[in-house]
């Protein structure tokens, strides 16, 4: 694609889809008022600060026309200021936006590894043999499909996402889906909304907290949301005063639910603290992770109690402002979230005055576009920024220099509901709960081989064993073969680990981790080689490029691992082993962020617990 992006103009559906976000221009020089000497601009300054609407405008360029144009980059690039090759390297830099024509119709079909090992290969062929190649439309303009990363929707694999572009877009998730239905889709069909995967409540949703309200009230109703006790906590943190809130966080000993495990009223303490104005709130949505799906079914189903739960926390860190950084592969999640948080405004719990009391607080929604790496919060900022979403070095931390170089708390939406239940119960009534390091209850994502895939809640401290047993153990009367724990980041683990204990100590201390909650169960059938090399494939396109032990250690990792697979190594099995043990530690040690700290993570407790790739293990 060419860069220079000035020559043309926009199409006048490019230009009303980025007017209709940005207004009208103000004048014909763009991006200010023109000087009478011809040679000036004035509003330049204000005009700049509107950068971080450059993921939104890109947004509203690819759902309105499919795919974004030279011209209409160009006309972005004039109404924000923003140097045509800066736009262009944030545009590329995502997996949702098309930089060369494609058709307004795609279907996105899931070929990572809960898909995979469960009906995405046939489904695969079935397209190929009905629609055609991925990429290539039946006809003139005609829809087209495409191969995707995990779409978090796990639960119903093999899945699908038809995206449709125009004057009102509409994006569709296909759970579970086969080809006829994507066929269907494609041709305008409109398919049934997942069904909600919560075993737990459809056994009578006994012990659940956090997952409590699902299916139990209308998740677009915020007097229904009210009528069970909703926005009591709100009103409970506001008489507990901003400390008050803080110290019953500190005191449920709660861990943030994300992956790094960093105490939540330690980070809430150190932003309340800072001197420095504004605070700002991040909650981040953006669960990428294969196998990860908790923060999609809460959004979906309860989404009024994570508006709840973020008015407390920007209340107790005093931020004026949150921003909910959601996953661009999450329609469903968007209108419930975006419903839920307008009519919150509408009634007084966002705003000016929170709740009648003098508080101010408001919320921002911002749509990814399929990065896994801004799950990263460094990388999040700078994508809410109008950035490439590249992490940052670290010091200075998000409670120090965050979003707009501002002191800023970053949660995730299991962390941030657990808030409510703390403040209404009391942070030592919650830390009663699990273990005495790892308190509260966990969200798992089960997945695979499992009788009854779906989101569980269960306290920490129970075992592999009676989590797997609760999704009804692996069916058809097969042998369960590993566990991945923590998702693609994580660890396997064999049968011999099934008494391992789900806490943070307890998988720490066994070389695992619980990281977002994945539990990705593998019969005897599944084929694991295969498995390990999607997970390489999915790192080495996930990383951002931007430090070399991780840009280039992917890429070995991989090619490594296609040798085995292959049955073509360089010299010798054990040699290449050695290899993929010592880029493992080149990307651990000298990665800017996780992903090229766990990029190996997977692949060498399958090589040390599962004994991939040696004779013994192939057996």
């Amino acid at each position: 694609m060419d860069i220079r992006l000035t020559s043309g103009e926009p199409t006048a559906a490019e230009r009303e889809a980025v007017d209709a976000l940005l207004g009208p221009p103000a004048s014909a020089w763009v991006g200010g008022e023109r000087g009478s000497d011809g040679h000036s601009a004035r509003g330049g300054h204000e005009v700049r600060e509107l950068r971080d609407l450059l993921l939104p405008a890109l947004h509203e360029l690819q759902s309105r026309v499919g795919w974004i144009s030279p011209e209409a980059l160009g006309y972005v690039c004039r109404r924000l200021t923003i140097p045509p090759a800066e736009a262009y390297g944030v545009a590329s830099f995502y997996a949702l936006f098309a930089l060369e024509p494609r058709p307004p119709v795609v279907a996105h079909v899931c070929t990572d590894i809960a898909c995979m090992c469960n009906g995405g290969r046939e489904l695969v062929a079935e397209l190929e043999a009905s629609i055609g190649a991925a990429g290539a439309a039946a006809s003139e303009g005609g829809p087209v499909w495409l191969e995707s990363p995990c779409l978090g929707l796990c639960e119903h694999a093999p899945v699908a996402l038809v995206t449709r572009a125009g004057e009102h877009p509409r994006d569709h998730a296909i759970a579970p889906a086969s080809a006829a239905a994507i066929v269907d889709v494609l041709s305008g069909a409109e398919p049934a909304l997942p069904a909600v995967a919560v075993p737990q409540a459809d056994d009578g949703g006994e012990g659940l907290r956090l997952l409590r309200r699902v299916g139990r009230v209308d998740p677009t109703s915020l007097d229904g949301y009210r009528s069970v006790g909703g926005y009591a906590a709100l009103r409970r943190a506001i008489e507990l005063g901003p400390a008050g809130v803080i110290r019953e966080i500190t005191e449920s000993k709660l861990l943030g639910r994300g992956g790094a495990a960093f105490p939540t009223g330690r980070k809430w303490d150190a932003v309340a603290r800072n001197p420095v104005r504004p605070h700002y709130l991040v909650c981040n949505a953006d669960e990428s992770e294969p196998g990860t799906f908790k923060d999609r079914v809460v959004i979906e189903n309860d989404p009024f109690a994570l508006v709840e739960a973020i008015t407390i926390a920007g209340y107790a860190t005093g931020c004026d402002h949150g921003y909910v950084y959601l996953r661009g592969e999450y329609p469903l999640a968007l209108e419930r979230l975006s419903h839920a948080v307008d009519e919150a405004r509408r009634r007084g719990l966002l705003g000016d005055d929170v709740m009648g009391s003098g508080v101010r607080f408001d919320v921002e929604i911002r749509k990814g576009a399929g990065a896994y790496i801004c799950g990263e919060e460094t990388a999040l900022f700078n994508s809410i920024e109008g950035y490439r979403g590249e992490p940052r070095n670290k010091p200075p931390f998000p409670v120090d220099v965050g979003l707009f170089s501002k002191p800023t708390v970053v949660n995730n939406v299991e962390s941030l509901i657990n808030v409510l239940d703390i403040v209404l119960e009391g942070g030592a009534a919650f830390a009663r709960i699990g273990t005495e390091q790892s308190t509260g209850t966990r969200l798992l994502c089960l997945s695979g081989s499992v009788a009854r895939p779906g989101l569980y809640e269960v306290p920490f401290g129970v075992t592999l064993r009676s989590v797997l047993d609760l999704a009804g153990g692996v069916p058809d009367g097969k042998a369960l073969k590993a566990v991945l724990l923590g998702g693609a980041a994580g660890g396997f683990v064999g049968p011999d680990k099934l008494d391992l204990e789900l806490s943070f100590e307890a998988t720490r201390a066994a070389g695992a981790t619980l990281g977002s909650g994945v539990v990705m169960a593998f019969d005897e059938s599944a084929d694991l080689v295969a498995v390990l090399l999607r997970i390489a494939a999915f790192f080495r396109d996930e990383s951002c490029g931007q430090c070399v032990p991780c840009r280039v250690g992917t890429v070995r990792q991989q090619e490594a691992l296609l040798r085995l697979a292959s049955e073509r190594p360089r010299g010798g099995v054990e040699h290449e082993l050695a290899l993929i043990g010592e880029i493992a530690q080149a990307m651990r040690d000298a990665s800017i962020c996780g992903l090229g700290q766990t990029a190996a993570n997977a692949i060498e407790s399958a090589i040390r617990e599962m004994h991939v790739f040696e004779p013994q293990g192939a057996a």
